[in-house]
């Protein structure tokens, strides 16, 4: 049940996000609110880092797939492209378009069982259910 809860609220939380850094775009540029989101979140990560457990930073060096540290560029990318799409399709058709991407790329990586997820098999019920999410963007977006 908490994970249910935190997932809706990182969906929540996504969305006015969006919202925010789209708005901000407007007020100055891509590149300034994109690196703005990934400043003020390190600073954020920063301050929790000062007053929780304080694990080693040099743990990073230890990684065993040095490709895992490029989350946080991604994680611009991401940003960008989010403030892009809610830019030009509106927040929730954007959000719709975000969540089925992020859906139907979980379900490859984890039928590919790439990044050390765990391998599942193939169902034909979870094909139909991001079918049926699409019919639903459809429905949404249809226009009279």
């Amino acid at each position: 049940m908490w994970g249910i809860l935190i997932a809706l609220l990182s969906g929540a939380l996504m969305s006015v996000q969006g919202v925010f850094n789209t708005e901000l775009t407007k007020q100055t540029s891509l590149w300034v609110s994109t690196g703005w989101v990934q400043i003020s979140a390190f600073l954020i990560c920063v301050l929790a880092w000062l007053f929780t457990g304080r694990q080693e930073v040099s743990a990073l060096a230890r990684v065993d797939h040095k490709y895992l540290l490029l989350g946080g560029v991604i994680g611009a990318f991401i940003t960008v492209t989010v403030i892009q799409s809610m830019s030009s399709l509106g927040p929730a058709k954007a959000a719709m378009l975000i969540v089925v991407a992020q859906l139907a790329v979980a379900y490859v990586i984890e039928l590919l069982g790439l990044f050390g997820v765990e391998k599942v098999s193939f169902e034909w019920r979870r094909l139909f259910g991001m079918a049926v999410a699409i019919v639903g963007i459809i429905i949404f977006k249809w226009e009279k």
